[in-house]
């Protein structure tokens, strides 16, 4: 007997981002997220990080002309619904990923990874002008935590008036709209800020839990995710927030350090 098969045609959706050897970050993280939304991921790696729960021991940037052959073999076959940016590390990584990303019309949004929530620099110091220049001007949305959002600004993050001023400074660079995640504040009791020209404070309930790595990537994921199967910014991030609560809800508690949230919850 011959069995037809059932041929899907998911959305596609890009992560152009930074490998995590340890698995709760980066691509990885992304690219579970993506599939947790019945999305099909695809990749270009832009560095290898050698780390684990414990932290960053190593990172290795990949040639530009590495990146733009993944970027351009994924494209020309597969067609790309919605990308995503993560670690991008350098400048030469940074302009070779705008140069791509400029003549694509779709969703694009933009992890401006330059300091991880618990304070880690992840982007080369002279590589942030570039990213304000040639990146931040092409996002649907850019979601930065409180230190990159007070990198950005230039400003203090100190109270929810402080935030709204900082969003605004941001979304006056370019993005479309601009998400500054609460992070690991715990003043601000889970609530994220959504700045599109007005400030939107989304309500949350904070998670005590000390094993979050990778919730930034997995929301930015998540997002891209939703925006590839065409829902609108507003559904997209409530969904994706919604998503990333139920993983802090159901940590994986490995290793010995800060353990990843759980990917394979229910999108």
């Amino acid at each position: 007997m011959t069995t037809r098969p059932n041929h899907l045609k998911p959305p596609i959706a890009l992560t152009i981002a930074g490998s995590d050897s340890g698995g709760g970050a980066g691509l990885q993280a992304d690219l579970r997220a993506f599939m947790a939304f019945h999305v099909h991921g695809c990749c270009a790696i832009t560095c290898v990080t050698a780390q684990n729960t414990c932290g960053v021991e190593r990172v290795d940037a990949l040639p530009t002309v590495g990146l733009k052959a993944q970027f351009d073999a994924v494209q020309k076959d597969l067609g790309i619904d919605a990308l995503k940016t993560g670690m991008l590390l350098n400048i030469e990584l940074i302009q070779a990923t705008a140069t791509m990303l400029k003549p694509l019309t779709i969703p694009k949004v933009i992890d401006p990874v330059m300091v991880s929530r618990t304070g880690a620099v992840l982007l080369e110091e002279q590589a942030i002008q570039a990213l304000r220049n040639e990146l931040l001007p092409q996002a649907t949305v850019l979601t930065p935590n409180r230190h990159e959002a007070r990198l950005l600004s230039g400003l203090e993050l100190n109270d929810a008036s402080s935030v709204e001023r900082a969003a605004a400074v941001i979304h006056d660079q370019g993005p479309s709209a601009v998400l500054i995640k609460s992070g690991s504040n715990r003043t601000h009791g889970g609530r994220d800020l959504l700045y599109d020209g007005q400030p939107h404070w989304l309500a949350g309930d904070w998670i005590d839990t000390p094993h979050s790595h990778g919730t930034g990537c997995t929301l930015s994921a998540a997002i891209t995710a939703c925006l590839a199967h065409g829902d609108t910014l507003a559904n997209a991030i409530d969904a994706a927030r919604h998503y990333v609560k139920q993983g802090l809800r159901q940590p994986l508690a490995i290793g010995h350090g800060q353990g990843p949230i759980c990917h394979w919850v229910s999108g």
